[in-house]
């Protein structure tokens, strides 16, 4: 599988999204910089963490706007894949590819630690994982509290598109605990937590590998 890791402006987390699929994965990778429009031909967009723009106006809002965002979202609407992490998941609900949105945390307060994630709902992003297997990922973001209105979370339960939920706490107010999702046919991914930063044992452990397995895994 190719994968395309998108950088903006302020992204800090392209290069770990570029080394778990290469290095660890043994997949092709190449970087998309926001100005090109060019996918360059790659199944798999990573919409990776940081600061996109700065986080000016509203996180992920000015991100939309750039020339790569058009290119990203006939992908998957031609049903290509997606991952926005983090600050990646905050682009794809500004950009309309995931419904809701990622409001501050209710502590109005940063928050970096591990934190305990249940996988819901199997997914092409969660097949390599057991249903409802409680798995350790790291955060670090200062806007993952997620909401949506009523009608849409019960759209999202009842198609199965809630994938992760924080499990025992719940660290920023998200609704439902909610800490990633699909969109209705499953190609397009947004989770708060950081799975690139926990996939190899010299960084503690590899809870988040199976992420990138499980979409490699669709490749036939």
């Amino acid at each position: 599988m190719k994968f395309g890791i998108v950088v903006f402006p302020g992204s800090n987390c392209d290069r770990d999204s570029f080394h778990v699929p290469t290095k660890v994965c043994g997949q092709e990778a190449v970087y998309l910089w926001h100005k090109d429009a060019d996918l360059k031909g790659v199944d798999c967009v990573i919409l990776p963490g940081g600061f996109s723009y700065g986080d000016y106006l509203r996180c992920g809002a000015i991100a939309k706007q750039s020339p790569v965002m058009k290119s990203v979202i006939e992908h998957a609407k031609s049903g290509g894949y997606v991952i926005g992490i983090c600050n990646g998941f905050q682009v794809l609900t500004e950009s309309g590819l995931l419904p809701g949105v990622l409001m501050r945390n209710t502590s109005l307060t940063f928050i970096c630690k591990y934190i305990q994630v249940k996988v819901n709902n199997k997914t092409p992003w969660t097949n390599k994982y057991d249903a409802g297997e409680v798995i350790t990922l790291p955060i670090a973001h200062n806007e993952g509290n997620y909401f949506c209105d009523e009608v849409t979370l019960r759209r999202l339960e009842s198609n199965g598109q809630i994938a992760f939920k924080y499990h025992g706490e719940n660290p920023n107010g998200a609704l439902a605990d909610i800490a990633g999702i699909t969109n209705e046919k499953g190609n397009v991914l947004g989770l708060m937590p950081h799975p690139e930063r926990i996939s190899e044992l010299i960084l503690g452990g590899t809870d988040g590998l199976r992420v990138f397995e499980s979409i490699i895994s669709t490749k036939k």
